[in-house]
């Protein structure tokens, strides 16, 4: 298909990290087709995200329309004039309503029945039992476009270059900080965590070997672990104190950043500094599924013998001097 002029709509309408891993299929669509208009669609709070990203041109807030009536919907989705959309995360009512729009090409996965009579190409495949990393899956649905072969996890990370967010000012003490490490505890319950007794261990660690130390999250996030951090000049402590857009310009100053699979890793990897993630080798939440992109990204990953139960948090056997180590050797 000649995507030359074409204005193509990439849907993804979930979190911080899942859509950073869907970013790359727009670079690939600006390799074939450099006057493509790309139009992303998500969820307002990973705007930051997207906008940063060079190879996004327009960004729609789905939250906008989410709750208003069927003609001011479909009025809204008209507008945008698409001739293309890519439903990367399967939502029902946007691809009913992309089709009440008439929308040319419509491509989402042949595993949601509501497709079959809303998309004019359904791409068959399985993610949940599949070897390849959730980016490279998302390229099965360019296959329509014009892809013939899913690229390698090599090729897909280059595509981390076209991200170029604009420093913005941090708060003191943040922005005058130097030689620190970002350690972020907490997922949202999006993904196995590691004890937040061996954060600030790890933390103490960092500090005796003179880095400053700065703990991120949201607000609720940080009322779980705040008063237990020590009370030490090199620890500090950001949580709720920062918008996304200063997240990721105290990510891209940092020395590295030490997490579980969550948004900032993914913000890490992207930026280039060192990306230590905490992972499960248990399917289908392993690295070599979620892992971040990027060229400084390291893997820790439960020791060999652990128990890979459901019921049990295997993470909790990650030493803190591996990941001390994953983090500054």
């Amino acid at each position: 298909m000649n995507l030359d002029g074409k204005r193509i709509i990439v849907s993804r309408t979930d979190s911080i990290g899942d859509v950073m891993l869907t970013l790359p299929i727009c670079h690939w669509i600006k390799q074939q087709a450099p006057s493509a208009h790309i139009i992303f669609l998500g969820k307002g709070y990973t705007k930051s995200v997207v906008e940063a990203y060079n190879d996004v041109d327009q960004f729609e807030d789905w939250a906008d329309y989410a709750e208003r009536n069927p003609e001011e919907q479909l009025g809204w989705l008209k507008s945008l004039q698409a001739d293309v959309i890519l439903h990367v995360f399967p939502k029902k009512e946007l691809a009913t309503l992309a089709k009440k729009a008439k929308l040319p090409v419509r491509i989402g996965t042949s595993h949601r029945l509501y497709h079959l009579l809303s998309c004019t190409h359904r791409v068959n495949f399985t993610r949940k039992k599949s070897d390849l990393h959730e980016s490279q899956l998302n390229f099965e649905l360019l296959r329509p476009l014009g892809l013939t072969k899913i690229p390698t996890l090599r090729a897909v990370s280059e595509a981390t270059q076209a991200f170029q967010p604009k420093e913005v000012v941090l708060p003191e003490p943040f922005q005058s900080l130097e030689n620190f490490v970002i350690l972020h505890p907490k997922s949202q319950g999006s993904a196995r965590e590691w004890p937040t007794e061996k954060y600030i261990e790890l933390a103490e660690k960092l500090m005796e070997s003179g880095k400053n130390v700065v703990f991120t999250g949201t607000e609720n996030e940080g009322k779980l672990f705040r008063d237990q951090l020590p009370n030490k000049d090199s620890i500090y402590d950001s949580t709720g104190k920062l918008s996304l857009e200063q997240l990721i310009t105290l990510i891209g100053k940092s020395i590295g950043l030490i997490a579980c699979s969550t948004g900032p890793l993914h913000i890490a990897g992207y930026s280039g500094v060192r990306a230590v993630g905490l992972f499960s080798p248990q399917r289908p939440i392993h690295p070599g599924r979620w892992k971040a992109l990027g060229s400084n990204v390291q893997i820790l990953v439960c020791p060999e013998g652990s128990s890979t139960d459901a019921s049990t948090n295997c993470l909790e056997e990650i030493t803190v001097q591996s990941a001390f180590d994953a983090l500054t050797l």
